[in-house]
């Protein structure tokens, strides 16, 4: 967390365009006040920190527990296998299994995430005892009475939730925002759930052609966690998040990391996944690892005004330094090792 004025030169991405460029950054109060465009090259790159779109921190205290079976079997409620561990776990426990996951993810260069966060009031409060003091910004999706002492909503599928109308009209009322699972397994709750004009939407991993260009038409963002998707055996194809389809309908396209209990909350993982399985363009890919800030209302990118939340990395400690194309490099190698310095003011 950045507690006083000073610069920051080198090889830096500005701008939503990511442009390369070899500047001066000057944060003033923790906001970019100047970037001026220096002629001194530099083995320093700066990027915008990242911000995950989707979470269960919760999750943590069974990871990489081997187990099997399907989806609703694992992480359905109220009965799957996670409700029925998170159920039996104290506070104090959880806390520190959700702080661990948290100075993992700033470690990594997250300076904020969204999670659904199962347990009522009570789990919502934990989640907020567990992020106390740690640089990251939240935005908490709760549940089971928690969604009127959070940011919003988290519903699992509008299959699951019996009184949908009235626990949404509830949050509504307060400002809550509205976050739904939907086209996780198949494409037939997306419609009802868009019905209800959500902010989120989660996966969309089976959504048609149609729901995709209505969701770009009501500008609603989607949060895809592809490794998420394939670990638990709902992809196994690229076509399965349709991120190509989502691009050309012209839809906000936002990342998640999804399940802490089977996935690592790593964005540099999970971009890189991406490249490889999907073949998307490395700015896309990096773009869409920022943009989830848009759900506070917020910019991560380096422009003059903006909240300074960006990461420094030494490409001259590694075999970084050797990249032709800085965007794909990211993306496809470099990671929490070769961050040297994190600025989150977000």
């Amino acid at each position: 967390m950045l507690k006083r004025d000073t610069t920051f030169e080198g090889l830096a991405l500005v701008g939503r365009e990511l442009e390369e460029k070899h500047v001066l950054i000057d944060v003033r109060e923790g906001i970019i006040h100047r970037i001026e465009e220096i002629d001194v090259e530099s083995n320093l790159w700066i990027c915008p920190a990242f911000f995950n779109a989707h979470t269960h921190l919760g999750d943590g205290i069974a990871m990489d527990l081997p187990v099997k079976g399907s989806l609703e079997e694992l992480v359905t409620p109220p009965f799957g296998l996670k409700h029925r561990l998170l159920a039996d776990t104290g506070k104090e426990q959880l806390a520190r299994s959700m702080r661990a996951t948290l100075e993992t993810m700033v470690h990594s260069g997250q300076a904020g995430f969204a999670d659904f966060r199962e347990g009522g009031i009570a789990g919502v409060d934990t989640l907020r005892q567990a992020v106390f003091d740690i640089p990251i910004t939240p935005v908490i999706f709760g549940r089971d009475g928690g969604e009127y002492v959070a940011d919003g909503i988290g519903i699992s599928s509008v299959r699951d939730v019996n009184d949908i109308e009235s626990l949404i009209r509830r949050v509504r009322d307060r400002g809550g925002l509205v976050a739904f699972h939907a086209g996780e397994r198949d494409s037939t709750d997306i419609d009802p759930a868009l019905e209800y004009e959500p902010d989120l939407l989660i996966h969309c991993t089976y959504a048609t052609p149609g729901q995709l260009a209505r969701i770009a038409e009501m500008e609603i963002p989607i949060a895809v966690c592809t490794r998420s998707n394939w670990k638990l055996g709902v992809s196994s194809s690229n076509s399965h998040p349709p991120l190509h389809e989502m691009q050309e309908q012209g839809c906000r396209i936002i990342l998640g990391t999804d399940n802490v209990m089977f996935i690592q909350p790593d964005m540099w993982r999970e971009m890189e996944f991406i490249a490889t399985v999907y073949r998307l363009e490395p700015e896309n890919i990096l773009r869409y690892a920022i943009d989830g800030a848009g759900i506070l209302n917020r910019s991560y990118y380096i422009e003059e005004g903006n909240p300074a939340n960006f990461l420094v990395l030494d490409a001259g400690s590694s075999n970084l330094h050797l990249s032709r194309d800085l965007h794909s490099t990211l993306v496809n190698r470099a990671g929490e090792a070769s961050i040297v310095n994190k600025v989150f003011n977000s």
